[in-house]
């Protein structure tokens, strides 16, 4: 028998098992599954009724909440395409997006009424305009529920389109097909074991990479959404405590701002398993203090936005032996190894493999039903990236026998001083680990001398004090002299993107106006 591999299915699943369960939490707002299936099916048929047609974009501009999470399900179940809009875009970004999508609804949250007003004014395409809350409530309450048949749905058909960050260049269209959604979802539960006791906290953007996986594998195994409409420390643990959240996911930025924030050992953590990090690398020095204040294991994961997302997890393999607690959290601070579906390599300029020595440095590409179906409406692009059937990622990385992958850095951030290559990650790890550094970014900057030499930049915990001559000195007690940055500049705060991850372009671009940018690999 052959069924169409859809997410749709997660839902469908979710209501003959757990309909009576809750399974939405949104502010002061909870949802049955079954009552939350049946706004899905009200707004796949208003999205009907107002003629989106099989393959339209709809596009949502929100923070996290139920009414994003339905359109999860509603626009697919109408045979449209969702379309979530990273929220910290300016208005001539949206257009942009809007305009190269094609999209032709939005719905928005009263906050980004401004924007909204400055796009419609200037951008005709999109016909239909629906403000997320009252204007949203009155159409699902007035529509038809449209029936929840997942047999017709072509599998290979498009479901979402994600942009991406445009760090590298313009921001590309991720399509990804609802084949392609539902088989990394089973790779994923494979991994993490979720069942219908897990509650998930959605604490990452669901625009974002290591958010929007989870609405499937939650769904699908009747655990509890818990929706976080921002990334605030006191509410995020407040809320850990009163719903008796098990998981969630953090980039470091987030998660070095939660365990430093006051008055920690108050909450009571005890209902968390697993904490994930991903989205930038992780040092085991903030794996070790995310174990340390939440009580619960801390794990490294790691994908991209053209692979669904997640490629790999670093979570303990039995074949390790026995493990110092040291070793054990160097492990759980790398890049990991693949999950099931996935496989990975790492590979030099001509496609062969490197040792497995974890020294030599090269790329790494994956092969996985997760990947991708394409940039949208760019085929040179999705060529471009794509080598013998394997995607090729842009990060640079080393791996051992065991098979653990360890990013040293993307092909963008390696920086080339005299000849030799440093990875701007492994500086950024050992700053890390001295005591007065809060957060940390290296970056390469110009030189006379050597082409290019690392420069950091450095934000201190509260009460902390440190010298550039100190921060130098530490990271020559670890590293190799030429590793060592030939600046420490300490700042009030690193500049951050939507999700808290750190803008290295922010940093180094103004250091290269008006000169040659180099490029690697």
């Amino acid at each position: 028998m052959l069924l169409p591999l859809t997410p749709l299915r997660f839902l469908q699943r979710a209501v003959a098992e757990y309909g009576r369960k809750t399974g939405v939490v949104c502010g002061a707002e909870r949802f049955t599954y079954a009552q939350f299936a049946e706004r899905v099916r009200k707004l796949a048929g208003a999205l009907r009724a107002h003629g989106i047609q099989p393959g339209d974009r709809v596009a949502y501009l929100s923070f996290n909440c139920h009414r994003l999470l339905e359109g999860y399900y509603g626009a697919p179940l109408a045979g449209a395409i969702v379309l979530p809009l990273n929220v910290r875009l300016a208005a001539e970004e949206q257009m942009a997006i809007l305009a190269h999508s094609g999209a032709r609804a939005v719905f928005f949250a009263p906050e980004f009424l401004p924007v909204v007003e400055q796009i419609r004014a200037k951008l005709k395409s999109v016909e239909w305009y629906v403000p997320l809350e009252a204007g949203y409530e009155e159409l699902v309450s007035a529509a038809e529920p449209a029936p929840f048949d997942y047999t017709v749905v072509d599998e290979n058909s498009i479901a979402e389109l994600f942009y991406t960050s445009g760090s590298t260049g313009k921001p590309k269209g991720v399509m990804l097909s609802h084949r392609t959604l539902y088989l990394h979802a089973l790779y994923v539960l494979s991994t993490v074991g979720a069942d219908d006791k897990g509650v998930e906290l959605h604490t990452i953007p669901l625009f974002h990479a290591n958010g929007w996986g989870r609405p499937q594998t939650v769904t699908f195994a009747g655990g509890l959404h818990v929706m976080a409409k921002r990334f605030d420390p006191q509410w995020v643990l407040e809320t850990i405590q009163k719903e008796r959240v098990t998981a969630f996911s953090m980039v470091p930025a987030m998660a070095t701002a939660l365990v430093h924030t006051s008055g920690i050992e108050q909450y009571d953590l005890s209902s968390l398993k697993e904490v994930f990090l991903g989205g930038a690398p992780s040092s085991p020095a903030l794996v070790r203090s995310v174990e340390e204040a939440l009580g619960c294991r801390c794990f490294v994961g790691y994908g991209l936005t053209e692979t669904c997302p997640v490629l790999s997890n670093a979570r303990i393999k039995s074949t390790l032996g026995d493990l110092s607690d040291e070793q054990r959290i160097e492990r759980q601070a790398m890049t990991g190894y693949a999950i099931p579906g996935v496989e990975m390599r790492v590979v030099d300029s001509n496609g062969s493999d490197v040792p497995r020595d974890r020294s030599t440095i090269g790329e790494i590409l994956a092969r996985t039903d997760g990947v991708m179906d394409g940039y949208w409406n760019e085929p040179e692009e999705t060529t471009r990236v794509m080598l013998d059937g394997w995607f090729r990622t842009g990060d640079m990385a080393v791996w051992d026998e065991d098979g653990y992958f360890l990013i040293l850095d993307r092909k963008k951030d390696i920086i080339i001083s005299g000849g030799e290559n440093i990875s701007s990650i492994e500086i950024e790890t050992v700053l890390a680990g001295h005591p007065a550094v809060y957060e940390c970014a290296v970056v390469g900057i110009p030189d006379e001398k050597w082409g290019e030499a690392p420069k950091a930049f450095v934000s201190l915990k509260p009460g902390a004090a440190a010298t550039e001559a100190d921060l130098k000195d530490h990271v020559r007690r670890h590293l190799a002299g030429f590793k060592v940055p030939k600046s420490v500049e300490v700042v009030d705060a690193l500049p951050k993107g939507s999700t808290g991850k750190i803008l290295k372009r922010a940093l180094r671009d103004p250091y290269w106006i008006g000169m040659e940018k180099r490029v690697h690999g």
